[in-house]
């Protein structure tokens, strides 16, 4: 007999802006997870969440992602994501915004090294 599996997800804060998601990321999940991100993620200037914990997940996890793209722009803030279930790796692909997901922190490294070499002209 298979164990139930549990729907909740929790965002674990493990210091220095280091975060782990784990469980079910789902429409019935994200918006408890995202509520949980909007206070702790405020505190921090740089974001690194690890998705490896994620068991399950669909589009809603996907949005998640995104959203949190979003506020960490608009808070000027880096943001990496770490083992991206390959159910969101194959919705970002089939949605034309897997370089959004995967490719943040080489965009982050291109932009410094812009900021970088704008400083030394």
């Amino acid at each position: 007999m298979r164990e139930p599996t549990t729907s909740r997800a929790k965002l674990e804060a493990l210091g220095a802006g280091r975060f782990r998601v784990s469980g079910v990321l789902d429409a019935s999940t994200a918006r408890e997870v995202l509520e949980q991100s909007e206070a702790r993620f405020e505190q921090c200037t740089e974001l690194d969440v690890d998705l490896g914990g994620v068991g399950e997940s669909d589009s809603a996890g996907l949005a998640l992602l995104i959203e949190w793209l979003r506020m960490a722009r608009q808070g000027n803030k880096a943001i990496r994501f770490a083992n991206v279930p390959a159910q969101i790796e194959a919705l970002a692909r089939i949605s034309e915004v897997d370089d959004l997901i995967g490719g943040a922190e080489g965009k982050e490294k291109d932009q410094e090294a812009k900021k970088e070499s704008q400083a030394k002209a």
